[in-house]
């Protein structure tokens, strides 16, 4: 099938499983993050909570978008993939989920929030790098370090931002909301206002809903991964596209290179236009003269193209726009920018099948294994118990983070930024002896040693695997 032999598609039934299974885990391994907060304050019942989570979780994949999930895909550079055998790669990628489910698995067992964003990412990474140890790669060169400093900027960045934020909105939530009653740990048989259960209720709705939108879409880009480097004849490029619409844009992005080139007083800027230049060029050499009559590209120039066009998107945004705009190119710029987009589009698609697929995997997963996380979150995070205020600002602070840093095609931990949101609540609530250093501990040592326990763990997976190949 797909001219694969049957050791290969066998391979690549595997990989996919292995992908859709890090979603099925990933599900109930952060749902309590969303369900923690309307469960722990009694505005839901667990049934309808986890219920309500995973359709949402669901949805936020099915449409989320997919610029999280193409960020995935640019993590690992595409020769990093195709100087591999197929059976090699679908390899590397089944080590990656392993080592990600294992991590993920064992600390939903221990009751620790911890991120599944940090535990797919440090796969991803430790397999690129496993990939460079090998004859023929320097070290370093299976790894798009741009994009892994943009996801570990966002990564570091997004608790830290959780707990500020937690801390001040709860500050400010007791200014503008005067009755004490918001504000004292709830009486876990009576249930909130109605006002509270409905505000706390779309918390979880858009927790999930943005968790399924960033999460969801990791698992969408693995499998676009997989997709790519065993099927790069139907996948590697969007096959709906017309290529030979590609030669006004290049054209149009030639021209605007050349007028920045000219007219620049600025070194750096004529340089990076020269180069700019010098890839268009290149990029159309390598485009056109391997589109056949009827428009068809074989597996091996697809990959080439799809290689073409992320170097040409790396040297555009090379150029600095804002001393471009300094310097009157604006016209220039909008060429640069909407040229970008419409290349982009020939590589950052999904079919609807895989989108499909992982919002099932993912909504599943959230109906199960809730319980033993969310007693973490709600009870050993903080000493006194969680207030409505707090369980209500917790779910803002998360949802709205989450959301946009999907927004911006950014991947971020639910686990860190919730969790954290509900310590800076609790902090501000009663200071720092308000909360329990030893659960605190056990996240900050969950964060610290999920990257590189998952980048050294899928590193030896992809040694181990390699042997079979």
């Amino acid at each position: 099938m797909f001219g694969l032999s049957i050791g290969l598609f066998t391979l690549l039934i595997i990989a996919i499983f292995c992908a859709c299974l890090f979603e099925f885990v990933n599900g109930f391994h952060d749902t309590a993050n969303a369900v923690a907060t309307v469960i722990y304050t009694n505005s839901l019942k667990p049934l309808p909570a986890v219920a309500i989570s995973g359709i949402f979780n669901m949805l936020g994949v099915f449409i989320g978008g997919i610029s999280v999930a193409m960020g995935i895909v640019a993590l690992l550079p595409m020769e990093a993939i195709h100087n591999q055998t197929q059976s090699q790669t679908l390899l590397m990628v089944v080590s990656m989920m392993l080592s990600a489910i294992i991590w993920n698995f064992s600390t939903w067992y221990l009751a620790i929030p911890a991120s599944s964003s940090h535990t797919l990412i440090g796969s991803i990474l430790g397999t690129g790098l496993g990939i460079s140890l090998l004859p023929g790669h320097e070290f370093g060169d299976g790894v798009n370090w741009g994009k892994a400093q943009d996801v570990g900027i966002s990564l570091l960045v997004s608790p830290v931002f959780g707990f500020a934020m937690g801390s001040f909105l709860l500050v400010f939530s007791k200014i503008l909301f005067k009755n004490p009653k918001l504000h004292t740990a709830h009486n876990p048989d009576e249930k909130p206002p109605l006002i509270i259960r409905s505000l706390m209720t779309l918390t979880c709705m858009g927790i999930s809903f943005f968790h399924g939108q960033n999460d969801g879409q990791k698992g969408v880009g693995l499998v676009m991964i997989i997709l790519i480097a065993a099927l790069p004849a139907y996948y590697a490029l969007d096959s709906s596209k017309n290529f030979t619409d590609l030669k006004p844009i290049l054209i149009n992005m030639e021209k605007a290179a050349n007028t920045i080139e000219q007219k620049t007083t600025d070194l750096y800027l004529k340089s990076e236009s020269q180069k700019l230049q010098a890839n268009l060029t290149a990029f159309k050499a390598k485009c056109f003269e391997c589109l056949a009559h009827d428009n068809e590209l074989s597996a091996k120039d697809r990959v080439k193209v799809r290689g073409s066009i992320y170097q040409l998107n790396k040297s555009i945004k090379k150029i600095n726009y804002n001393k471009i705009a300094k310097q009157n190119f604006a016209e220039e710029i909008s060429v640069l920018k909407q040229g970008s987009v419409q290349i982009s589009a020939y590589t950052d698609y999904v079919p609807s099948w895989v989108i499909i697929m992982i919002s099932l995997c993912i909504g599943i997963g959230t109906m199960i294994g809730w319980k033993r996380v969310v007693v973490t979150v709600g009870e050993k995070i903080g000493k006194s118990g969680m207030t409505y205020s707090q369980g209500l600002v917790s779910g803002i602070v998360a949802s709205s983070t989450i959301g946009l840093s999907s927004g911006a095609g950014l991947p971020v931990s639910t686990t860190h930024v919730l969790s954290s949101s509900v310590a800076g609540t609790m902090a501000a609530q009663g200071g720092k002896k308000n909360l329990q250093t030893g659960t605190i501990k056990k996240i900050l040592l969950a964060w610290v040693l999920t990257l590189p326990v998952c980048m050294l763990l899928s590193m030896l997976l992809f040694f181990v695997l390699r042997c079979f190949a």
